[in-house]
């Protein structure tokens, strides 16, 4: 069973959340604007050009890191719902009503797994308890 389109969706809904809207080709476009636009008299600074280089290079490297933290998250997510299936639970209704019964099955939605629990749709969010059967 293949799982990691399920994992993905599952995971985050896509956006480029990137730094200010800005990807790397633009931030390296505006780099070598502002050296060819830049006074010949009074030039940029060489150390503060690779400060600012430095300093994107690590935002990237920080949401790359965000962006794998979110898809294990979805993994996690997912494990956990496919091992309530059959299960005793406990959770939080959609009126906000506690609700006890067996997950049915497990539907997986861009907003993270969707439990059926004797016919009623709940977030794993929601879960309060597993038990056995």
């Amino acid at each position: 069973m293949n799982i990691s389109p399920i994992a993905s969706a599952a995971a985050t809904p896509t956006s480029q959340a990137t730094l200010g809207g800005l990807d790397s080709d633009a931030f390296l476009k505006l780099l070598v604007a502002q050296l060819k636009y830049q006074n010949p008299m009074d030039p940029a600074d060489g150390t503060q050009m690779l400060q600012q280089t430095a300093q994107f290079t690590q935002v990237e490297t920080l949401q790359a890191i965000a962006k794998a933290q979110q898809q294990l998250m979805g993994f996690q997510q997912l494990t956990v719902a496919m091992g309530t299936v059959g299960k005793q639970v406990t959770a939080i209704d959609q009126d906000g009503r506690q609700i006890t019964g067996e997950v049915h099955a497990v539907r997986f939605t861009i907003d993270g797994p969707l439990l059926t629990i004797d016919g009623e749709e709940v977030p794993l969010d929601n879960l309060l308890s597993i038990t056995e059967p």
